[in-house]
């Protein structure tokens, strides 16, 4: 948490929301049951809403719908519409949400790491 000026705390603005630490902000965008399973899916190939379904398995269309949209919103994944009949939409992740999931790796790694050494 970056300090300005004498007892200021520095806010960060996203999504309409203002965070103090930018990591609650990574927490808000990942946060719920579905979402790194989501990325973990996409970081193998791109895929369609269906595809995705019966691999994550017990998710409804709704919440998958509602979770795609939101990492959609925060530029993590992309969703690309091919003109055909019915129209074909595939989901893959954007620069920012490679980057997350190196991220994602490197906090799985300390996790088993600091999880074994308990």
């Amino acid at each position: 948490m970056s300090k300005k000026g004498k007892g200021a705390i520095r806010l960060y603005a996203f999504n309409s929301k203002q965070y103090e630490c930018p990591f609650d902000c990574f927490i808000d965008i990942l946060k719920g049951k579905w979402r790194t399973t989501i990325l973990l899916l996409l970081a193998q190939k791109p895929q369609r809403f269906a595809q995705l379904q019966r691999q994550i398995g017990g998710i409804s269309a709704k919440v998958l719908s509602e979770n795609l949209q939101v990492l959609e919103a925060n530029t993590i994944l992309h969703r690309e519409v091919y003109p055909t009949v019915p129209p074909t939409v595939e989901y893959s992740l954007t620069e920012k949400g490679t980057v997350l999931i190196h991220i994602m790796n490197d906090i799985n790694e300390w996790s088993h790491t600091y999880l074994i050494n308990e």
